[in-house]
């Protein structure tokens, strides 16, 4: 599989990711909680802000925006830079370890996605470089 196909596969996982979490956390009844001002004036229910925190405060937003750019630049024939998979991964396995099997092992899809596109992207190089010396 192409470098490139890989990285568009990671970025539509990490969109469809943050989709499903919102649409799991999005029937909570704090909306009215937060739109008032209760997290301002720190007055909120305990439940109401661990809520906030796992939704619109959480790392939903940031994973959507990365998601798209990392399916725009698959798109687009870039490579992207090889941390970002591992970071990804990395993030993903402490929050697991931190607390426990979630939503969180998730993310080691689009993480193993990344992984993979960067490792076929250094490996054509080399091959296209050995094909050339053989023909020569």
């Amino acid at each position: 599989m192409r470098s490139t196909t890989l990285n568009r596969l990671a970025g539509w996982a990490m969109v469809a990711i943050g989709v499903v979490h919102t649409a799991v956390f999005l029937p909570h009844p704090y909306w009215a909680d937060w739109l008032s001002g209760d997290l301002w004036a720190g007055g909120g229910a305990p439940e109401a802000v661990a809520v906030f925190w796992a939704l619109p405060g959480s790392f939903v937003p940031v994973l959507v925006v990365l998601g798209l750019l990392v399916a725009r630049a698959g798109r687009r024939g870039e490579a992207l830079p090889g941390y970002t998979g591992w970071v990804l991964g990395a993030w993903a396995l402490l929050c697991v370890l931190l607390i426990g099997p979630s939503g969180f092992l998730l993310g080691l899809v689009p993480a193993a996605l990344l992984i993979a596109a960067n490792l076929v992207a250094r490996r054509r190089p080399a091959a296209v470089g050995r094909s050339g010396a053989e023909e020569a």
